[in-house]
């Protein structure tokens, strides 16, 4: 497998002073024991990786206790940097004894998605995994995979893959309360029209979906490389379920693309609207403005008091104005009605 690392840091971290959120020891799939992390080399001298299986979990360490956590895992120290490093992208990485997966999750707080790190570092007869932030937590999914204890004493790769399906959730969740908005901003900005507060909304929305699509794509690639990847830490057994979880994050993308086309083709229709109405208004004005337009010019010439003028001093010529004026309005209210202008 291709090794793809991501440089970037996270500027400010989090450091939690008891990383430690589990530590169980599996046998057949059973909880045996709760190791504590600086014993992991002992145990995983003595254990059987065929049934049995160390599964950790922590929360927010500092970068001492992973440089330790590593030491204890017979992790080369060449290597620590990358178990370390904070990423900004999912990442997926092949070191032969173990694999090292980085997904990114999210959350919205104050109507703002917010990136989070899940690592994830598994091998024969291990697990650990790193979060950094309060999103995604691994309770449920000790609580689902108790239920089947076979899945856990199947190793690993297994347990991994059940990990990568409930993140996948977590998305699924995300983009389901996007689609409300979404349908929610459609609906204002058919009914209330082009207006700045609108437009703002839809940046938003679709500056939110587009976040998801870039770490949705990357995590796509992940879990079909792992679907095909032949290694030691993954059994061939294991591959449909790593291939079944990228359909369904392929889903949630397309689901994603789905949405911000629907944005797109709302703010295409606003703006459409929108200039139909000001066409309207226009073409209202222009008619508006010729009718009064024969009024106010024979007025003015009248008004200029000129001696000898034509009907001035008739009996008849002021009314005889009035009338040419009013039938020349109606007859432009009349054509411009017709055109559909008024």
């Amino acid at each position: 497998m291709k090794r793809s690392i991501h440089m970037a840091k996270v500027k400010a971290r989090k450091i939690n002073d008891n990383p430690v959120v589990a530590s169980v020891l599996y046998t057949n799939g059973k909880p045996v024991s709760t190791p504590d992390v600086n014993d992991v080399k002992d145990v995983l001298s003595k254990i059987n990786p065929q049934n049995t299986l160390l599964w950790q979990s922590f929360k927010d360490p500092s970068d001492e206790f992973l440089k330790n956590l590593c030491h204890q895992y017979r992790i080369d120290e060449y290597l620590h940097d990358d178990i370390i490093r904070s990423y900004q992208r999912p990442v997926v990485v092949d070191y032969g004894q173990f694999i090292m997966i980085v997904f990114i999750t999210l959350r919205r707080l104050n109507k703002k998605i917010i990136p989070e790190e899940f690592k994830m570092v598994f091998g024969q007869g291990f697990l650990f995994t790193v979060r950094r932030g309060d999103m995604f937590n691994q309770i449920n999914v000790r609580e689902r995979l108790s239920k089947t204890p076979d899945l856990i004493a199947r190793g690993s790769d297994y347990v991994a893959a059940e990990i990568i399906e409930v993140v996948t959730d977590f998305y699924m969740e995300m983009i389901d309360k996007l689609e409300s908005e979404v349908k929610e901003a459609e609906r204002d900005m058919m009914l209330k029209g082009f207006r700045e507060k609108e437009v703002r909304r839809l940046y938003r929305l679709r500056r939110d979906m587009l976040r998801i699509h870039t770490i949705l794509g990357p995590s796509i690639e992940i879990c079909r490389r792992l679907a095909v990847v032949k290694t030691n830490v993954i059994e061939a057994d294991a591959h449909s379920n790593y291939s079944i979880v990228a359909d369904r994050l392929a889903r949630c993308d397309e689901h994603v693309s789905a949405l911000s086309e629907a944005l797109q083709f709302a703010f295409e229709t606003s703006v459409m609207i929108n200039d139909i109405q000001q066409t309207d208004i226009t073409k209202k004005l222009a008619a508006w403005a010729a009718i009064l337009a024969v009024p106010t010019a024979i007025a003015g010439i009248y008004g200029m008091n000129f001696e000898h003028m034509p009907e001035l001093k008739w009996t008849f010529g002021y009314p005889l104005c009035i009338v040419v004026m009013l039938g020349i309005c109606a007859s432009l209210y009349y054509r411009f009605r017709k055109a559909g202008w008024l």
